[in-house]
This record gives structure tokens, sequence and C-alpha cells, in this order.
């Protein structure tokens, strides 16, 4: 089936839609027409601007240029990580300590994937490794951040816990054991509801993308039962090094609870 391609006009129906959601916004006075509108142009900017780059890195093979865009991928999810948390990390390890997390969980994930598993050739051929570790990065990345924010938050909250069990002899691990159990189970949440929903409430987007491109429905559903698990090793991989990383840094070497390594209150 050949690929039908979208002209302006009908890029231009599709933002009317969207145009008609900020008016319906103004006239009930619900005061998000100004987001959406700016939400609407800035996706519209970054989709056009990103289809230039992949253009560029799709056309040549280039190890330094391809390596250097992970990169950056990586920089901006371990940031968006960061943003995301009610009591971030002070310093480099607010930064650090989700961008470590993925870059061991993801990139040793798409490595495996794509060596093993798909057998490209190069295995940094931009066009499986950037789209891959693109939805990698995406999913680690909301896992991570819903872990590390539930540990910092639970361990805010239950400081008074955590000092009673240090006092009574226990070491910072068994301190923290409950809530470091409940941060990784959180994280693991999004990607296991995902998995239980595919295909009965919803078809995921790579899956979408393929068939819509042509390619037969029962290849498209493997390729995303492999992306799933990809991104399920990948989310459980990075919530228990961002844990485990996020946990001991609460802790100084006395194993005495630091809480002013948070930002927020003084406890």
């Amino acid at each position: 089936m050949e690929l039908i391609h979208l002209s302006p006009l009908d890029l231009g129906l599709a933002a009317s839609l969207v145009l008609l959601l900020a008016l319906l916004s103004w006239r009930l006075h619900l005061g998000v027409e100004q987001r959406v509108l700016i939400a609407a142009l800035r996706s519209a900017i970054q989709l056009s601007l990103i289809g230039l780059v992949l253009n560029f890195l799709f056309a040549q093979t280039s190890f330094a240029f391809i390596g250097l865009w992970t990169l950056i991928m990586l920089g901006v999810a371990g940031w968006e990580v960061m943003a995301r948390q009610k009591h971030r990390y002070r310093g480099a390890w607010g930064f650090g300590i989700g961008t470590l997390s993925m870059f061991l969980s993801s990139f040793s994930v798409i490595l495996l994937a794509l060596t093993l598993i798909i057998g490209v050739e190069p295995w940094w051929q931009p066009q499986y490794l950037i789209p891959l570790l693109g939805m990698l990065l995406g999913n680690t990345m909301s896992g991570i951040a819903i872990a590390l924010d539930n540990l910092s938050r639970q361990a805010w909250e239950g400081r008074g816990r955590i000092e009673a069990r240090l006092l009574l002899g226990q070491s910072w691990e068994c301190a923290i054991r409950d809530i470091r159990r409940d941060s990784m189970r959180a994280g693991l949440i999004p990607i296991v509801n995902s998995m239980a929903a595919a295909g009965l409430v919803s078809l995921p987007g790579m899956m979408t993308g393929q068939i819509l491109s042509g390619s037969p429905p029962m290849e498209a559903a493997k390729y995303q039962m492999m992306i799933l698990f990809l991104i399920t090793a990948g989310t459980g991989l990075g919530s228990a090094a961002a844990v485990w990383v996020g946990s001991r840094r609460l802790f100084d070497h006395r194993q005495r609870l630091r809480l002013d390594r948070l930002t927020g209150p003084a406890p």
C-alpha cells in the first residue's frame, strides 16, 4: 500500500481543531487557550526541526554525529526527570541521578536489541537507533521520574520513622527499604499498564506508524511487542538504579539521614 503524504492544507485542517478548542476555552472562560496555542505552536516547530535533523542524520553514517545526537537526547531526558521532582536533589545530583540511570539502562538495552535481536549492521544505523532509543528514553524517563519523586517525597514526609529506625540500630538500607520498594513499584506502574492495555484498549504508537506506512499488521505487532519488552526492561533497570543511587544519597557516610540534600523548606 502506498504511503499517503499529507499536504500543508491537511495539516492546516488538523490545526483548525486546536484553534476551535482554544476558542471554546476562551468562550467558557477556562483560561487555557493561550497555553493550548503555545503548546501547539511549539510542537509544530519542534517536530519540523527534528524532521530536518533526522533527514540529515539518516543521510550519513558518521558515528560522531549520531553519538552526539544520542547524548543530546539523553541530556534533555535527564533534565526532564529533574524538572518533575517536588523535592529535587541539590547540585549536580539532581541532573546526574536520572541521567546516569537512563544511560545505564536504555543504552545497554538498545545495544542488546540492535546487535542481537534486530541484527543491524552497523548497529548505530540511525534509522533504527534514533527512533528506538527515543521510545526507550521517553518511557524510562517517565518511570524514573515517578520513582525518584516517590522516593524523595516519602523520605521527606517519613523522616521521623526513618530516623527512629536508625536510632534502633538499623542500617540505612533497612531504614528506607519499604520506601525504596514502593518507589520502584510506582515507577513500573505506567509501563505495566501500557502492556496490559496494548492491543485491546489502544494501538501503541510504533505499531500504528508501521501500519500507516504500509507494513503488514502482524509484522507491526511483532515490532511493537519487541519495543514493549525493551521498554519494560529499561524502565525496571533504570528505576532500580535511580532508586538505589537516590536513596544512598539521602544518607552520609555515618548513615545519618540528610534531607538537606533535597530542595524544599528545612525539615
